[in-house]
């Protein structure tokens, strides 16, 4: 109510305002070239029809409804004593530009009007204005919150990266240095076997690996080399070609009869492994359906 009230009291003032004024320019205007009860029924008659279609238009409003024919009627009235107070303002022989000053009252008027109905459609209660404020409040807490997580986790991510980084220069470091103590040491070791003097007392502890004295054995003297190791697949392992399903029938049944009761599957399995025999889970377990049916 009380901000309906700051809306409505500067459109009540100036209407009041606006529509003295011009009774008063109509009185003096006219009166001069007929009688001032005419000039004066004639002020009257402006502002009763702006009054009129201005009560109009706040009734329409009230009930939710509105007219543009209404409208229209308002704002033709409220031209009307502008125009009339812009006439008198340019045939006044004195304080023609006080008059012209104040000759935009009657539009200012309406436009006042016009804010104060905006506001009225646009109006919430005290009720829905808590309840956005509260949203807002909420929505700016979350967002908050939400920023402080990320905070904390980019600095918990940051510390964990330096931590690993620290980590990882301090094995560099440590790798480094004992790649030079080996290098440094096996340099020892081959300058020690390259002299004629250490080269036969080393060569009579190292036989096994010395060139030229064991048949086929070729010396190494090679560094170790520390990096990434690449798993080798079955495939690889596999030294002996793939046994035939006739021939991995025949070891099977072999397997399975040398105990008497027979063996079962799983012992059937693990002896086949353990001489040696290669052959894929699937291939086996279809080879022991086939013997034992």
């Amino acid at each position: 109510m009380n901000r309906s009230v700051k809306t409505v009291l500067p459109a009540v003032a100036m209407t009041v305002v606006s529509m003295v004024l011009t009774l008063a320019v109509v009185v003096m205007w006219l009166g001069t070239a007929m009688p001032w009860m005419v000039a004066l029924v004639v002020g009257l008659g402006i502002d009763g029809g702006w009054l009129a279609t201005l009560a109009y238009e706040r009734r329409l409003a009230a009930q939710g409804d509105h007219s543009t024919g209404v409208t229209a009627v308002g704002w033709s009235f409220g031209a009307v004593a502008t125009g009339v107070l812009v006439a008198h303002a340019l045939t006044a022989e004195t304080n023609a530009g006080a008059w012209l000053a104040v000759a935009w009252l009657p539009i200012a008027a309406k436009a006042l009007w016009l804010v104060h109905g905006l506001w009225e459609r646009t109006a919430l209660t005290g009720e829905a204005l808590d309840a956005i404020q509260g949203i807002q409040q909420e929505a700016r807490d979350e967002a908050a919150v939400a920023r402080a997580r990320l905070r904390a986790e980019a600095a918990t991510e940051e510390t964990r990266l330096t931590a690993v980084t620290q980590a990882g220069a301090r094995v560099a470091r440590v790798q480094a240095e004992t790649a030079e103590a080996l290098s440094k040491a096996w340099s020892t070791l081959a300058a020690v076997r390259e002299d004629r003097e250490t080269g036969s007392a080393l060569t009579c502890v190292t036989t096994p690996v010395t060139p030229g004295v064991t048949p086929g054995v070729t010396a190494r003297w090679e560094l170790p080399l520390w990096g990434p190791s690449a798993p080798v697949g079955p495939a690889a392992l596999e030294t002996s070609p793939a046994l035939t399903d006739a021939a991995l029938d025949a070891l099977v049944d072999q397997i399975r009869h040398s105990r008497t009761p027979a063996l079962t599957y799983r012992e059937m399995a693990t002896r086949f492994r353990a001489a040696g025999h290669s052959a894929s889970e699937t291939r086996l377990r279809a080879a022991w359906k086939r013997v034992a049916a």
